[in-house]
């Protein structure tokens, strides 16, 4: 079914309390990346959305939540900043994460041919070949064993110029507001449907994506973290390995082992 990002405006309030859940969502999540280590699982995950969709709110809760000595937080620029002596997947490449380990892509690997799509420079035919590429990058992490989580941060048009609007009123936020955010909300409809068009080529089994409605900061927040929690459940096994050379042994006085 085509994913249609005008159903995930409802913005409503989070129906609880939301400093309770967010805790319960943080130890859950600490608990599954400990599974994660311990069975030296791979996982990536992406956040994109649009430019003030509360993306970043969404990731320090996230990040907060890990043992950061096994994470790593990749900001990700747009197509001004590519690098166009190498294959444009090769920066990502080098940022696969090692085994036990999770990379977060703020924007990611979608970023750029969005862009590229949304300014004309991007034909449909290296558009529909992008599109690939991206398939089969994914496909050889999933073969891999990595977990492969693509989360798109969705606000309403009258919500985001709303956010962009509070940033640019902030003394300190408005210096970090750069030209090409505000100048996106006029380009919104294109972006949109360019955005819809990614979903058809890129929703693959292997890794498919899951829409945020950000509306609600705390709300967005809640439902990102739960989503996070629901994919790793699925892809880190629940019970421990099982006992052998990894486990360290305490020895009793007499020089033999303890038995646990």
């Amino acid at each position: 079914m085509p994913i249609d990002l005008t159903k995930f405006e409802r913005g409503a309030p989070f129906n609880g309390d939301p400093a309770e859940a967010l805790v319960a969502l943080q130890d859950r999540l600490a608990r599954l990346q400990l599974s994660q280590i311990v069975h030296r699982r791979r996982a990536i995950i992406l956040f994109e959305g649009w430019t003030g969709s509360n993306k970043k709110s969404a990731l320090k809760q996230l990040v907060g939540s890990l043992d950061p000595t096994h994470v790593r937080v990749i900001n990700v620029g747009g197509a001004d900043e590519a690098d166009d002596d190498r294959h444009w997947l090769a920066p990502f490449w080098s940022r696969i994460p090692a085994a036990g380990d999770t990379t977060i892509f703020y924007r990611s690997w979608y970023r750029r041919i969005i862009e590229e799509r949304v300014s004309g420079k991007l034909d449909d035919k290296r558009w529909a070949r992008s599109c690939d590429e991206i398939n089969e990058f994914e496909a050889q992490q999933k073969d891999h064993g990595t977990l492969v989580a693509k989360l798109f941060f969705h606000v309403s048009a009258e919500q985001q110029a709303a956010n962009l609007r509070e940033r640019q009123e902030d003394p300190w936020l408005r210096h970090i507001l750069s030209q090409d955010a505000v100048a996106g909300l006029g380009q919104r409809d294109r972006t949109m449907d360019v955005v819809h068009d990614l979903f058809a080529h890129t929703n693959t089994r292997w890794a498919p994506w899951s829409v945020v409605d950000a509306n609600d900061r705390v709300g967005g927040c809640i439902t990102a973290l739960a989503t996070i929690c629901d994919l790793m459940e699925k892809a880190m096994p629940a019970e421990p390995p099982a006992s052998g050379e990894t486990v360290v042994q305490f020895r009793s006085k007499t020089g033999e082992p303890n038995r646990a």
